[in-house]
């Protein structure tokens, strides 16, 4: 079972394979956005990795965040918890001015997933 480390918040054992939105949402207890529902068309769900940032990502995370012009951030919504990860939560539903977090997340990635970085 990997391990995701929250920083400042905590370290939380999450299902092999479960969506890092989610892991974030239902494990860590973070206020996580993402407002497009994870489906990596607004970039709400960013986070910054510590360490055990994923090597590969999927096409639509990097068409979007090339797009968007962001370099740094990763989006919890097109990464699996498949090994040990520490990430810090930047995008949060508190200060946000936003009503609520957005559409609830899929259990698996949308769109369907097409990997590069392998």
């Amino acid at each position: 079972m990997p391990k995701l480390t929250v920083e400042g918040v905590g370290q939380f054992d999450v299902p092999q394979g479960k969506r890092l939105v989610l892991a974030l949402e239902q494990d860590a207890g973070i206020d996580q956005l993402h407002a497009c529902g994870g489906n990596a068309r607004c970039t709400t769900c960013r986070v910054e990795f510590v360490d055990g940032a994923p090597a590969r990502m999927t096409v639509a995370e990097r068409d979007v965040l090339a797009a968007r012009g962001l370099s740094g951030v990763r989006l919890s919504c097109q990464i699996l918890c498949d090994h040990d990860m520490t990430v810090r939560a930047i995008s949060r539903l508190s200060g946000s001015g936003r009503k609520d977090a957005g559409h609830p997340p899929a259990p698996e990635i949308t769109p369907a997933p097409v990997w590069v970085g392998e």
